[in-house]
């Protein structure tokens, strides 16, 4: 065997020094190699080259392993220091070099001038407490989500300077205009004919001065095919034209509105705000930079919201229902519209449901007609006469 010993000032050389009797007398030294790709050992040559061991295959391209990057691990056959000296790398690498007992030279110069230490024997206990600490990050991360963040976010709320919630809902209003606008241009636009705003402002006042708002009331419409309405933070109501449109009376539309007007009175809008900002900053400290990772806090984020959303979109439609009856307007009339989606779109079912941000529609139905029937049969007056409903329905240029 090569005996390259130049670094004399290494604890390798020293043993080495001390063994070169030894070695001198076995000039070629095998050994079992474990390459971490295939289960079956190969026999190499090991050599000293320096700070080096060398190992080289019959065939194949020799390996060098620095003397530094050592470390003695125990034998996964259960074998003994005795049987032995098992080395790997430090870098965590699969290969495994096996010294047998049969060279107890060579394995008493490895075992003392190794520069690793061994491998510490695994702590029983350690797993145990990993999963622990596991199950307790994800109930810390858990109790931030689903209690302190909605706690917070309606505290918060209730100190929102009026100015400043409305200015919220001015940059938001505006962000949605132009998201929805496919073409590119400076946002969808804002539908405002004349005669169809005054109908629009006759059916709003009809309703809202049976209840009062934290701030004035803003209703727009928006010339888009959506079946939607939301309202946004500082008192903005959004209609879409697709909406009035797919309404077979202004009374349906009227009811959608006081809808509406519920999460205004209730300021749902600027809680959903601030919950959604603290749990997508709570949600990306967690999953942060990955692949994937977007859709993951996407998913994530509406799965929260889902159970704040439902719960506020059933006080919303209680409240709409009630405004309707003070209103002198039919409260069947939200569930008749929510029936006619049910029609066209059917139900959110399973999965679907879990994430969707509003209740069934089959229990909102029923829970409109439940109050129609609790109503009674009084003297209502149309919300919009024949004209005027023409008038809305033509609001868009």
């Amino acid at each position: 065997m090569t005996d390259d010993r130049s670094d004399a000032n290494t604890p390798w050389g020293a043993a080495h020094a001390d063994n070169s009797d030894a070695v001198a007398q076995e000039p070629e030294v095998f050994v079992d190699y474990f390459d971490g790709e295939t289960p079956t050992p190969r026999r190499v040559e090991l050599k000293f080259e320096g700070v080096f061991l060398s190992l080289t295959p019959s065939e194949g391209t020799p390996v060098r392993w620095h003397l530094a990057d050592l470390r003695r691990v125990p034998d996964q056959a259960g074998g003994t220091e005795k049987a032995g000296v098992v080395l790997a790398l430090t870098d965590g690498s699969p290969q495994r070099l096996y010294i047998p007992a049969s060279q107890p030279h060579l394995a008493d110069a490895i075992a003392f001038a190794s520069p690793a230490k061994s491998a510490p024997p695994p702590i029983p206990s350690m797993r145990k407490r990993l999963l622990g600490m596991s199950v307790a990050a994800v109930a810390s991360v858990a109790l931030i989500l689903f209690v302190l963040i909605p706690v917070m976010a309606d505290q918060l709320a209730r100190f929102l300077p009026p100015d400043g919630e409305k200015a919220l809902g001015d940059v938001t209003f505006e962000q949605i205009r132009v998201a929805l606008d496919q073409d590119g241009g400076q946002g969808v636009h804002i539908c405002e004919r004349p005669a169809g705003q005054d109908a629009l402002e006759k059916m709003t006042q009809r309703i809202a001065k049976h209840t009062t708002f934290p701030y004035p009331l803003s209703v727009h419409v928006l010339e888009h095919e959506m079946l939607n309405a939301f309202a946004l933070p500082g008192g903005h109501v959004v209609l879409f034209s697709g909406l009035i449109e797919a309404a077979e009376t202004p009374e349906e539309v009227a009811a959608v509105l006081a809808h509406e007007m519920g999460h205004v009175a209730a300021r749902d809008p600027a809680r959903g705000a601030l919950r959604s900002a603290g749990s997508i900053g709570v949600l990306g400290l967690v999953f942060g930079d990955f692949a994937g990772g977007t859709v993951a806090l996407f998913l994530a984020n509406q799965l929260i919201e889902a159970s704040y959303s439902q719960s506020a979109e059933t006080a919303a439609d209680v409240y709409a229902t009630d405004l309707m009856v003070q209103a002198g307007l039919p409260p069947e009339a939200l569930g008749v519209f929510f029936q006619r989606l049910r029609d066209l779109y059917g139900d959110q079912e399973g999965l679907v449901q879990h994430f969707s941000t509003h209740p069934a529609l089959r229990d909102r139905v029923q829970a409109a007609a439940e109050a129609g029937r609790r109503s009674g049969a009084q003297a209502q007056s149309p919300v919009l006469s024949r004209r005027e409903w023409q008038a809305l329905r033509r609001i868009c240029p």
